[in-house]
């Protein structure tokens, strides 16, 4: 590996200084907040790993020298009764392990912390062996395996006005996303399709996170903007599988071309205790500086599906994307901050050339503790679009020319997904789910693939899901 400064390094120290700058701006308390979105994030439920509620079984006793030890494990059953590639049932599960660390108290370094998490990951995914679809059914589907996740440090400064993350990171839980998706298992409910399809290694997102830097500005308390860099291919080059190639988490890759993200984040009714509906609206997206591959056309300037092709895509420079987010609570709970009822809405386009998806939406609600009785049971709602590009279009159609009319042409996946989370006790839930995908994979495999242009049926899946946090 070589060390010599990259786009990607030069970013992030310009993204450092930046921050530097910034230290001496006046502070803006950020801890009355209804929600606290700047503590680290649990990527099994989304809920901090420093103020979580659990079983209480993990003992702590270095809590106070500022030193915090989390355990997670998830398990769950799915099955696909109809559709797909084949049908069948699996079962997967996920054991989380992570350390949060806080430097001011344990050596007395001001407003530092360190965060840090190692996946074990077991069992089958159902998407990649029974289904082929494009919305993976669950959040923890992933390659059998031990690897580190995360590992970065953050320095804050004036009381969270600016905040300042570098390491190895993740994008999911800050990016692209609302907390009104939390209950949901699918995969696309957190870090949507069209990143993770058109991403190289699917992006800074469960299991592979990525070396980086993420600067958080809190201009006011309803008015922030987050920007990060990322290196661009946390699991390098190659034709394989790039969970196989960051088999262990550990590549530590920063000389691939890099990955811009940015994002504008305005919410409005988000104090602790203030009688109205809370909000927020999110605007972002992405550059990559890399290069990518035509999704019809090869070297030679000929259609891939021909027979004169050279078998070579035409490559192409960079890519970019965007995306607008929207949440709301529609009720809440007397009494409460977010007991109630949300709605959210997110949609997300890339150019049609080099993005197998170029088109992606979804929307749904989430109830959570509506009764006094389950105050933090959930039940969700949603459904999820991924149009297959039009570029990948084409090429199916070059098939349908070549081989015949019969060849099935790829239009879009979607997803009707309802959710229940019924809490046993304080750190153990209960998730029965029901997904239906609509077109798995488009409607087809890609005719470049491994099974090309096989027509795939409708998918119905049915999941059991539960949480320990230990």
């Amino acid at each position: 590996m070589r060390f010599k400064l990259s786009r990607s390094a030069k970013c992030l120290i310009q993204a450092a200084a930046f921050a530097s700058l910034l230290a001496g701006s006046h502070a803006l308390a950020q801890d009355d907040k209804k929600t606290d979105d700047d503590k680290p994030a649990d990527p099994d439920t989304g809920e901090s790993t420093v103020e979580e509620k659990t079983l209480g079984l993990l003992p702590n006793p270095f809590e106070k020298h500022g030193v915090k030890f989390a355990v997670t494990y998830i398990g769950e059953t799915l099955g696909n009764v109809t559709g797909g590639l084949k049908q069948g049932a699996i079962y997967e599960g996920r054991l989380n392990l992570a350390v949060d660390v806080d430097l001011q108290k344990l050596a007395g370094i001001d407003k530092l912390t360190f965060h840090a998490n190692m996946f074990q990951i077991h069992g089958e995914g159902l998407s990649r062996n029974y289904l082929g679809n494009f919305l993976v059914v669950s959040g923890i589907e992933a390659l059998p395996s031990t690897r580190l996740y995360e590992a970065y440090f953050e320095k804050q400064w004036g009381d969270k006005k600016v905040s300042l993350k570098f390491g190895q990171l993740a994008a999911d839980s800050e990016f692209f996303n609302t907390k009104y998706t939390d209950v949901f298992t699918n995969a696309s409910m957190g870090w949507p399709a069209i990143t993770s399809l058109d991403l190289p290694s699917g992006g800074p997102s469960p299991p592979l996170a990525a070396m980086g830097t993420r600067l958080l500005v809190n201009v006011t308390d309803h008015l922030s903007v987050l920007g990060g860099v990322f290196d661009g291919n946390q699991a390098g080059p190659g034709p394989d599988d790039p969970q196989q190639r960051d088999r262990y988490g550990v590549n530590f890759r920063v000389n691939d071309p890099p990955l811009l993200l940015g994002q504008i984040q305005y919410a409005w009714n988000n104090k602790k205790g203030d009688p109205n509906l809370t909000g927020q609206i999110k605007l972002g997206g992405w550059r990559h500086f890399g290069s990518f591959s035509d999704l019809q056309l090869a070297n030679n300037g000929v259609s891939l599906a021909a027979a004169a092709s050279s078998g070579t895509p035409l490559m192409l420079a960079g890519d970019i994307g965007g995306w607008a987010v929207f949440e709301q609570q529609l009720y809440r709970v007397p009494k409460s901050d977010d007991r109630g009822i949300g709605v959210f809405a997110r949609v997300s386009g890339a150019p049609a050339d080099r993005n197998l998806i170029d088109l992606y939406a979804d929307a749904g609600f989430e109830f959570i503790g509506l009764s006094d009785k389950r105050p933090d049971d959930k039940f969700g709602i949603a459904a999820g679009y991924a149009h297959v590009s039009r570029r990948a279009q084409a090429l199916d159609a070059d098939y349908r020319v070549m081989i015949g009319p019969s060849w099935p042409a790829r239009t879009f996946e979607g997803l009707l997904t309802a959710v229940y989370q019924y809490q046993l006790r304080d750190g153990w839930t209960l998730q029965p789910n029901f997904q239906y995908i609509i077109h798995p994979g488009g409607g087809a495999t890609d005719p470049l693939g491994p099974m090309p242009g096989k027509a795939l049926k409708n998918a119905a899946v049915l999941g059991l899901r539960t949480t320990l946090k230990f």
